[in-house]
């Protein structure tokens, strides 16, 4: 039966096949999810869930993988794989590379990767996607008007204007032939299936009607979080403001972390400390594999996934296009910050046990994130290329990495990857552990036993205690792992400057939202508040307390240093 409405709360709904597109990290767990749901809206039967994936040589192979009930997430994911498999083989879940099966679909999720193109979004592989499930929709049955939810994350603005223009192009009509909403995803490699079930989730449309229909179905598998129901232009907003504001916060312990190892302070007392005094602390000072919630994050040997890299230059896209000025940004100030996080880990180590040049140095860790194959803007990259360009003699090891991993062969390190620990390790002098896999957290001995010839290692992930090293041979350096304890005055110097930061970010986000509500807000129901978008990010399940704005701002000094973030704060530059 066809959607009919009178209003947004009076919907006649039958929803009897559902379409996923792109199954990726985001696409995979929710058709999987979506399937094992048994969706029953307005019809007996449950709906059917079709992922959709073009024939590409490189992910053309991921249709006929769903098809035999093989998730196709590398990794550790709990669940997913036995997920997959029953949802196969009770026929309610499949994949297909032909977009004429989406068609006459009730629910379209997209999920297609979206990226930075210097600074505003790539939108390449979205809109090849979109073109064809476009001409697909535009021979959808008499009188059906189909949702169509993002999953992707989107700069501020892209669903009022290109996402809308796109299909009006194509004759379908936003709140007459085709309902657009946005649903940005808040899932984690490593635990897919557990975010998509606990974490709050935003609901979004460019129609009021729009988040009233999505909750209906999220609320059969977010069924621990809270769906809190918005418009599109506050849900991109947030979106991206969550993964900004996280880069930031990261950047902000970069620049603690190295004034501590410059002066062989104990930064991770620093942190906990000033997490406690800001009601803000987590466990990951003492774990690799939790996942850092507080104020002050977890520095590590750089900042690598998807989105982080990305999301503050989107937040800022349209603002920056109509030439406002990013000189006092904090946002995009983080992400320099972050990018030298690389060679500022090196050079601590090198610090104490000389020059790296020319040595032969072990990676550990391709991925990005631990127990995760994602390699998307991973450091452990960015670093590789660095040491070859030193002249180092470099290899790389993942235990869940493939060989043929695309951003291995276009950054040029394919050559340098193995799957086998031995031979990466072999020849090694240095090994800088970059991503907390679980089997190297657990298997220290056998680290070093298949590095006879290593003289330092270098933990780059907060994998290991000092007192690991107690009576071996190689010598260790940790990030953050001074000895001395900071002095009091130190904490109250950080915990001042983490608020000052905290206040800057809140100036800087009012500013944003003032130009996008007068550029892209054409009524009351798409208007973007600074209060809902505070409330909304705190629901962030990692963590995203935005504070409000402040007129007047201090810059902190501690014997002569101040960071860099609280001067943009202050506007001093």
């Amino acid at each position: 039966m066809p959607l009919r409405f009178t209003s947004e709360h009076d919907a006649d709904w039958s929803v009897r096949k559902i379409a996923v597109v792109g199954p990726g990290i985001v696409g995979m767990p929710m058709a999987a999810l979506l399937a094992h749901a048994r969706i029953r809206e307005g019809h007996d039967a449950p709906a059917r869930v079709v992922v959709v994936q073009r024939d590409s040589p490189t992910s053309g192979w991921k249709v006929d993988a769903i098809n035999r009930g093989e998730s196709v997430i590398g990794g550790v994911e709990p669940a997913l794989d036995a997920i997959v498999r029953d949802s196969v083989a009770e026929g309610v879940l499949s994949a297909t590379h032909d977009w004429n099966d989406v068609a006459d679909a009730d629910l379209v999720l997209v999920s297609v990767q979206t990226d930075r193109d210097g600074d505003g979004p790539d939108y390449g592989p979205l809109m090849e996607a979109l073109g064809h499930l476009a001409r697909a929709l535009a021979s959808k049955p008499a009188g059906n008007v189909p949702v169509v939810v993002f999953e992707s994350t989107l700069a501020p603005s892209t669903m009022a204007t290109v996402i809308r223009e796109h299909f009006a192009r194509h004759g379908l009509v936003e709140g007459r032939d085709i309902l657009l909403g946005n649903s940005p995803n808040r899932v984690m490699p490593g635990r897919l299936v557990e975010r998509v079930a606990r974490s709050d989730k935003l609901i979004a449309g460019l129609h009021p009607l729009t988040p009233v229909l999505v909750s209906r179905i999220y609320a059969r598998i977010v069924t621990e979080g809270v769906l809190h129901r918005t418009n599109s232009l506050s849900a991109e907003v947030v979106k991206t403001l969550e993964n900004a504001y996280r880069d930031v916060r990261i950047a902000f312990a970069a620049e603690v972390v190295r004034w501590c190892d410059a002066n062989d302070v104990d930064f991770y007392a620093v942190r906990d400390a000033v997490n406690a005094r800001i009601a803000q602390a987590d466990d990951a000072s003492s774990s690799a594999t939790a996942v850092p919630s507080g104020g002050v994050l977890v520095p590590t040997i750089g900042v690598g996934g998807h989105c982080l890299p990305k999301d503050g230059v989107l937040l800022w896209w349209r603002a920056r296009e109509a030439g406002m000025d990013v000189s006092r940004s904090l946002i995009l100030l983080a992400r320099t910050i972050n990018d030298e996080s690389p060679a500022a880990s090196v050079a601590h180590a090198e610090r104490r046990f000389g020059q790296v040049d020319g040595r032969r140095v072990a990676l550990l860790g391709a991925a990005y994130r631990f127990d995760s194959e994602d390699t998307r803007n991973a450091p452990t990259l960015a670093l590789g290329r660095a040491l070859r360009a030193r002249g180092c003699t470099v290899t790389i090891h993942d235990p869940y990495v493939k060989p043929d991993d695309q951003n291995l062969a276009r950054t040029g390190l394919a050559d340098c990857f193995s799957n086998d620990l031995g031979a990466t390790l072999a020849e090694a002098e240095w090994v800088v552990m970059c991503t907390g896999h679980g089997v190297y957290q657990h298997g220290l001995d056998a680290i070093l036993a298949a590095a006879p010839r290593a003289r330092v290692l270098l933990d780059g992930a907060n994998l290991y205690p000092a007192s690991a090293f107690a009576g071996r041979a190689i010598g260790h350096v940790g990030i953050g792992r001074g000895v001395k304890a900071p002095e009091p005055a130190f904490v109250a110097f950080v915990e001042r400057s983490f608020r000052a930061m905290e206040h800057g970010v809140g100036n800087e986000l009012d500013a944003l939202l003032s130009f996008l509500n007068g550029r892209f807000a054409p009524d009351g129901f798409n208007a973007v508040s600074l209060d809902e978008v505070r409330r909304l990010a705190d629901t962030c399940p990692t963590g995203c307390a935005i504070a409000p704005p402040s007129a007047t701002l201090d810059v902190p000094v501690h014997a002569g240093f101040s960071l860099r973030l609280t001067r943009a704060a202050a506007g001093l530059g």
